[in-house]
């Protein structure tokens, strides 16, 4: 009965209209309030929806920031906004610190976080409040799903552009809600990982996870080891041309990331997951002897050689220029799957490594093999596990996360994007499973591992691996609809996950991503309008 009631509030409130602005159309009632993804913490519908109009302003107010940089922060936040709105709605949209109504963005002391927000809608504005820059920019992205889908296209579109009236409070369950794009198995160029940046932070993913080096290919710039992009960069799966980002560009990536509060994790997989490295310096090889370069697919098969002191020369100079150039928390080294290298010397070299990250000012993340060596206090284990992983190396992982590692959730038979939805999926592998959209949502990060304490849970990641992808429409088709899943398990109450309702809430994305350019799966299990 409540929601019923709710339902109608919702409907009263996208029949009512602006003062002084024509009645908008039957057929373009405002989207209720909690039909976003991720679903919101809290939502009370109820009051005259706001129409924007020629009229409407983009008030900014950072008094309560305390500091020049906010107030220029939430400047920048509604350039932002207005540029998303003014070429569909065809409004100037003027941005001022003076005056009443329209869309007010406001930084104030309140229950918020470090990102969290509250967006009120009724009759007279706007207003979306947070205490930090980057809880205005969450909720920004919460107002655009509240407009119409036609709202993301480049050109000036009929309207009309309704928000319905109510409050939403809003604030993330984690900390950390990451997505991976492996470059290495196929180099994506700067333009396509900004256009991934724009689509993660549609969804509140605060985490960008670059998977900088593999077998198949080094995509970074290293001064003291200069070889390694030109020659270890030099190609990927099947033998295309590669590439590898310059210093310029990786700086360019992580402003870009950071202006859309996304922080960058750069990975060098160390010390399996090396043959690019391998074949660049034959001094890292035990026999000092390069390997060709490699294009198939196969895993396991390379090691830095670790009783060597070359090789922690080399790891010391990769971290320390990768973290002068990284102004994120993290640095992420891999270590998984080194099956050519004993459990002895795995130990050495990953206890020996994650000093080396430390005193460069990151934390660490590792992939979860890292717990069968010694975490340092802080370290973080991205668990990537399937339902069927051993007892044994699930208690592993479960131990150290009892005594203070941190985990990042990755399950890879949940929300690894490159698993195949179906067996006729054409893009993917499958060696996880099929990974569905129902099941990449429908699980709880918080009690999805055996003996791991909940608050041991930091954050879930969506990793994509590219060995079958080689442009940008591949990595969307692969990402959506599951990333919005991934991105919802991050942020809302877990209170709030139930497929039925979930399912309802994605199918309403669709005719967004159809604005936006995004060629996505239109899955069975997802009830798609049109």
């Amino acid at each position: 009965m409540t929601r019923l009631l709710g339902s109608l509030l919702l409907m009263a409130a996208a029949g009512a209209t602006t003062l002084g602005a024509a009645p908008a159309p039957a057929h373009a009632a405002a989207t209720p309030l909690d039909r976003v993804v991720p679903a919101p913490a809290s939502v009370t519908p109820g009051g005259s929806p706001y129409r924007i109009t020629r009229g409407t302003r983009v008030r900014v107010d950072a008094s309560g920031s305390g500091s020049a940089s906010g107030s220029g922060e939430v400047r920048r936040i509604a350039e932002y906004l207005t540029g998303v709105l003014r070429p569909s709605t065809g409004y100037r949209l003027p941005i001022t610190d003076h005056g009443t109504g329209g869309i007010r963005l406001r930084l104030a002391e309140g229950p918020f976080g470090a990102e969290g927000y509250r967006l009120h809608s009724g009759s007279a504005g706007i207003t979306l409040t947070a205490s930090a820059p980057a809880g205005l920019f969450h909720g920004v992205q919460t107002l655009r799903q509240l407009l119409p889908a036609a709202v993301e296209k480049r050109t000036v579109q009929p309207g009309p552009w309704t928000v319905a009236g109510g409050t939403v409070e809003d604030r993330p369950r984690y900390g950390y809600r990451g997505a991976m794009l492996d470059v290495s198995r196929h180099f994506f160029g700067v333009a396509q990982v900004k256009r991934y940046i724009d689509q993660l932070a549609l969804y509140k993913i605060n985490e960008l996870h670059l998977h900088l080096s593999d077998d198949q290919g080094w995509r970074i710039a290293v001064d003291s080891w200069p070889r390694l992009a030109p020659y270890g960069g030099s190609t990927e799966v099947g033998g295309g041309p590669g590439g590898y980002y310059t210093k310029a560009d990786y700086r360019e990536i992580v402003r870009y990331a950071a202006a859309r509060y996304v922080e960058v994790v750069p990975e060098i997989d160390m010390p399996g997951h090396t043959n690019a490295a391998l074949a660049s310096y034959p001094e890292l090889n035990c026999d000092g002897t390069a390997p060709p370069l490699y294009t198939g697919t196969d895993v396991g098969f390379s090691s830095l050689c670790v009783p060597k002191q070359v090789t922690y020369d080399f790891v010391d100079d990769v971290i320390r220029e990768l973290a002068a150039l990284t102004p994120g928390r993290y640095l992420h080294i891999g270590g998984d799957e080194a099956h050519s290298t004993s459990h002895a010397d795995y130990v050495t070299f990953m206890n020996r490594v994650q000093p080396i990250v430390t005193k460069y000012g990151k934390t660490v993340i590792g992939w979860h093999q890292l717990t069968g060596a010694t975490p340092v206090p802080g370290a973080l284990a991205q668990y990537w596990g399937l339902d069927g992983t051993s007892a044994a190396e699930k208690a592993q992982v479960a131990k150290a996360a009892q005594h203070g590692t941190g985990l990042i959730l990755s399950p890879a038979d949940r929300v690894y994007l490159d698993m195949k939805y179906s067996k006729d999926t054409k893009l993917g592998l499958d060696w996880a499973g099929l990974v569905s959209v129902k099941r990449s949502y429908d699980w709880d990060p918080g009690s999805y591992l055996p003996g791991a304490p909940e608050s041991a849970v930091k954050g879930v990641e969506a990793p994509l691996w590219s060995e079958t992808l080689t442009t940008s429409a591949d990595i969307e088709y692969m990402a959506f609809p599951r990333l919005a899943g991934a991105a919802e398990l991050g942020w809302s109450p877990a209170a709030t996950h139930d497929w039925d309702t979930y399912k309802v809430r994605l199918a309403a994305q669709g005719p967004r991503w159809d604005a936006l350019g995004i060629g996505y799966f239109r899955s069975p299990e997802v009830p798609w309008q049109g």
